[in-house]
């Protein structure tokens, strides 16, 4: 009986809990109703575009036709991705992304938050504002005009291909040599989203408590100190963070830019998974060959991100999960 008793009493906490969260729920609902209607649009999107679109990952397995549709189509298991490890371009693809991803990281990736430090170390107020704005400007340029704008100066006759002549550079046009093309990319990179990806450095900057200055303005310390032992210390989270999310996409190289930059010519560095990607899916219309590799990439990007987080976490306790 005593056993019995206990049991009941376990099955009433339980349900008591249950009942609490319930009630949590529905008070939650009734004071944020606004907030959740506001979200629905975003969750529709993301519902729509993202995941609805999974289902289609199961042509990486097949021999798929249109025709015959998903379900019809021939099941061929592994077959799409041995064909990709076996291609003639496969080294060619991983080497190309990885260096642009590499350089992207050790070039692009630093300056925002020097950036944002230079900023930080600006007392004119209106300056600081007028020098934030500037720099924002390029992020909201398209792709297709900053291409632009690269292609007229990098062709025979452009500014910058002048600029490589008077230093002993007279093999022609940048933006037709391979040995130009991840310079250009990175370069071009750093110019379009440093202003924007320095906002969260920023905003960032402004939380750290400014009693730490003063403190260490009192031990003697002065502005380069200051920065190394109170401002970086302050911001290292937000860097951690970023920089996990950041290795997480790094086989994601934007195949927008890259399309519109390289040629036949430049295929040698230009090359990458997913202007591949897009060339053998949309051009050849080989959709399982392309769901197999863009499968592939994403796999892999997973991996990196786990693996990041994980050391992430043991060495200093940040982490996204």
């Amino acid at each position: 009986m005593q056993g019995t008793g206990s049991a009941q009493d376990i099955i009433h906490s339980k349900e008591r809990i249950a009942a609490r969260r319930r009630k949590a729920i529905k008070r939650d609902l009734g004071m944020n109703w606004a907030v959740y209607v506001m979200a629905i649009p975003v969750i529709a999107y993301f519902f729509i575009f993202y995941y609805i679109p999974m289902g289609g990952i199961v042509m990486a397995f097949e021999n798929f036709k249109v025709r015959k549709g998903i379900l019809g189509s021939e099941w061929i298991w592994f077959e799409n991705f041995l064909a990709f490890f076996r291609s003639v371009y496969f080294w060619r693809l991983i080497r190309n992304t990885i260096l642009i991803s590499i350089y992207g990281l050790v070039y692009s990736f630093p300056f925002p938050i020097i950036f944002a430090l230079c900023l930080n170390e600006v007392r004119s107020t209106k300056f600081k504002k007028v020098t934030q704005t500037i720099s924002y400007l390029p992020y909201f340029i398209s792709i297709v005009v900053v291409v632009s704008i690269l292609n007229d100066f990098c062709k025979s006759g452009g500014i910058l291909t002048q600029i490589a002549s008077l230093f002993g550079d007279n093999k022609g046009a940048l933006i037709s040599r391979p040995e130009w093309f991840r310079s250009l990319y990175i370069g071009s990179n750093i110019w379009q989203h440093l202003g924007y990806n320095s906002i969260i450095y920023i905003s960032a900057l402004a939380s750290v408590d400014q009693e730490l200055y003063e403190a260490a303005y009192i031990d003697g310390a002065g502005r380069w100190r200051q920065t190394w032992h109170v401002t970086l210390p302050g911001i290292l989270p937000t860097i951690v963070i970023l920089l996990i999310m950041r290795l997480g996409q790094m086989m994601n190289v934007g195949y927008e830019k890259t399309i519109l930059m390289y040629s036949p010519a430049t295929y040698e560095t230009a090359d990458i998974i997913s202007s591949y990607v897009y060339r053998v899916g949309i051009q050849d219309a080989d959709y399982s060959y392309s769901t197999a590799v863009s499968l592939f990439n994403s796999i892999i990007n997973f991996i990196i991100i786990y693996v990041a987080n994980r050391i992430s976490r043991s060495l200093s306790d940040i982490s996204l999960w």
